[in-house]
């Protein structure tokens, strides 16, 4: 027994040393987040997202964002850099690769893929699955996670680069951080130059245009919130916060062009995170443990929706977190709602209307 606790008190004394002469990767701020609202009302959970078929169960991996074409097929970009196409038949094949990791897509007026590649950048994917490079720069500073995008009827693209210090692999050192290394940017076709719209923000992710396209939203992950920038009127040029406060950290977002945006939450708010938030030297300190230490994102389903007014409407769920969980996308197409995944091997296909 003795032996034992020599043994162990030498452990301690090993890694107390590692952690007080290793450098942290992170320098990290403070902040107090308020108090997680209560899941009642419209976040009262249920098990509707327990209703979705599960499209091409066991074949892919990390879905993180969907779009469906004009023929009702359903492409997903994968964690090896592969974009995927799933056909009536279920099967899923390859359609493109990046090379990078593919995150937001859409398709344009014209039938391509325009896809935010988190180490590629802005890309335009033909129907035939050739790749082109639209962006990789904005106002002379590179892109370094490229995450999301909307586009607009007159062929603009909106999009978000979620942090210009962490790429994409190192995202919760961004959390752990809590610095603002976020942009919103917009790609304009007709001159193929980008321009940022809004910068410091706290990990830039989702976005969407409203449905007159007179601002657009980008969410701030790591703040729980949602930012809308105007487009139009008097308020054009300007922002403000949209919505506060959310119960889970905001992943991608989607519009349906009718007054209603869909917002992704891999996970609902824990304790442990919001605490850890106002310490910055636990923070320095988690940084510098293995991952496997890191507290876990909790195994749940959700997801909201949000009307123009910014009040959430609706939410799914999926409390058991074993048909969806970690949900990072929803899409509205007609009347279907698909979720995508940064980790799980299927997407959700939900009826809704």
């Amino acid at each position: 027994m003795k032996k034992l606790l020599s043994l162990l008190a030498l452990a301690i004394a090993g890694a107390a040393g590692y952690l007080a002469l290793t450098p942290s990767p992170i320098d990290p701020l403070a902040w107090q987040p308020p108090l997680a609202p209560l899941m009642t009302g419209a976040l009262e959970p249920n098990d509707t997202l327990m209703k979705a078929e599960l499209l091409a169960q066991g074949q892919i991996h990390g879905p993180e964002d969907t779009a469906v074409d004009a023929q009702g097929r359903v492409y997903a970009g994968l964690h090896d850099g592969r974009i995927v196409r799933i056909g009536a038949d279920g099967k899923a094949e390859t359609f493109a690769a990046t090379g990078g990791r593919p995150l937001g897509m859409d398709f344009d007026a014209q039938g391509n893929l325009i896809v935010a590649d988190a180490y590629k950048g802005l890309l335009r994917i033909s129907p035939a699955g050739q790749s082109e490079v639209l962006a990789t720069e904005a106002d002379g500073v590179p892109f370094a996670f490229t995450d999301d995008l909307d586009i607009a009827s007159d062929g603009r693209i909106y999009f978000s680069d979620a942090s210009s210090k962490f790429h994409q692999p190192d995202y919760l050192l961004d959390l752990l951080e809590g610095r603002p290394y976020g942009r919103l940017l917009r790609y304009d076709p007709a001159t193929g130059k980008s321009e940022t719209l809004l910068k410091d923000l706290y990990f830039a992710n989702g976005v969407a245009l409203s449905q007159n396209e007179d601002f657009v939203l980008v969410n701030e992950t790591y703040r729980y919130r949602i930012t809308r920038y105007w487009l139009k009127g008097d308020k054009a040029g300007s922002h403000d916060v949209f919505i506060d406060n959310l119960p889970g950290m905001p992943d991608n977002l989607q519009g349906d062009r009718a007054g209603t945006f869909w917002v992704a939450l891999p996970t609902p708010r824990k304790a442990d995170a919001d605490f850890l938030q106002n310490q910055p030297w636990l923070k320095a300190q988690l940084a510098k443990l293995p991952r496997s230490m890191w507290p876990k994102p909790q195994d749940y389903g959700l997801a909201i929706a949000l009307n123009e007014q910014g009040q959430i409407v609706q939410s799914l769920h999926d409390t058991s977190g074993t048909h969806l969980r970690m949900v990072t996308s929803v899409k509205p197409v007609g009347n279907y709602l698909y979720f995508g995944s940064l980790n799980n091997d299927r997407i959700g296909k939900l009826q809704y209307r």
